[in-house]
């Protein structure tokens, strides 16, 4: 890996690979978690995509009932389309048993959030497999949480300035934030940045490993919750990813363990950056370090 392909802020601290005994810990990194159940089973994972399939389908339903509310023709408000993304810890592959599935689905312009919610609830209460159906309209970044076939899901909505929703939508484009408002953004920005910390990591299994044990590390200890002052879920992965970075043919065992002797000695004045800050697109503000 040369200095103008690295991953990051600053160059690696080391591109030395782990040996066997460090291939043996991880390993055994590996056994350990899977043994405290962080890990779903086969018939949870399909039921799981099941679910997000009928989600993804409610989704165009909606987008096309609210279309021909507005009176647009049939023919037209089929192809508006409409489509889900996941984010959090089931789109960055650390989710365990009974984890939530956070869920953003995105409309065209001409569905509103209150269109939206409105016909999605009703959709949803029809559902015989839905329940604990809970929407919370005002909330900082508006949400429904349900059950559906067991699964415990936090649906968001992004309300994107343009007529349709192709299937080959890609939400990393900045220019999709160009005029929406900011609790589309916030909605968004939860799978955009996500994708962005696996885009940023050099070795994703070896990341998701080393986060699976950093998270249950910090839940042992009851440090895993920005509500109460602590790491939440994107903090945690950011640090664990940095740490990929300085480390790139590492590893999860070797990452582990140099997480906590980099944390321990670093300048919180200093963020923790993954890459460089860049320019928001529209009006909206960009975080200063300074």
């Amino acid at each position: 890996m040369s200095k103008s392909k690295h991953l990051g802020v600053t160059p690696p601290i080391s591109l030395d690979f782990s040996d066997k005994h460090e291939e043996a810990l991880a390993d055994d990194l590996l056994a350990t978690l899977k043994s405290e159940g962080l890990f779903e089973s086969e018939d949870e994972r399909k039921t799981r995509e099941v679910v997000l399939g009928k989600i993804d389908k409610l989704v165009k339903e909606v987008v096309y009932q609210v279309s021909l509310k507005h009176k647009l023709p049939e023919s037209l408000a089929r192809e508006c389309g409409g489509k889900i993304f996941t984010f959090g810890s089931y789109r960055l592959g650390v989710h365990g048993a009974g984890a939530d599935i956070d869920t953003l689905c995105v409309v065209p312009s001409h569905v509103r959030r209150e269109d939206f919610f409105e016909c999605m609830t009703e959709m949803l209460k029809a559902r015989s497999e839905v329940t604990e159906l809970a929407p919370v309209p005002d909330a900082y970044v508006p949400v429904i949480k349900l059950q559906f076939s067991g699964v415990d899901i936090d649906m968001t909505v992004g309300v994107l300035q343009q007529p349709t929703i192709p299937e080959d939508l890609e939400l990393s484009d900045n220019n999709i934030l160009r005029s929406i408002d900011e609790h589309s953004v916030r909605s968004v920005n939860g799978s955009r940045v996500t994708d962005e910390i696996l885009r940023l990591v050099p070795n994703i299994p070896t990341f998701r490993l080393a986060l699976r044990c950093i998270k249950l590390w910090a839940k042992r200890r009851a440090i895993y919750s920005n509500s109460v002052g602590f790491f939440g879920g994107v903090a945690w992965a950011m640090a664990v990813a940095r740490i990929c970075q300085m480390y790139p043919n590492k590893c999860a065992s070797t990452i582990v363990a140099r997480f906590f002797v980099v944390l321990n000695k670093w300048r919180w004045t200093t963020p923790i950056m993954l890459k460089e800050i860049e320019n928001g697109a529209g009006q909206f503000r960009v975080w200063n370090p300074r």
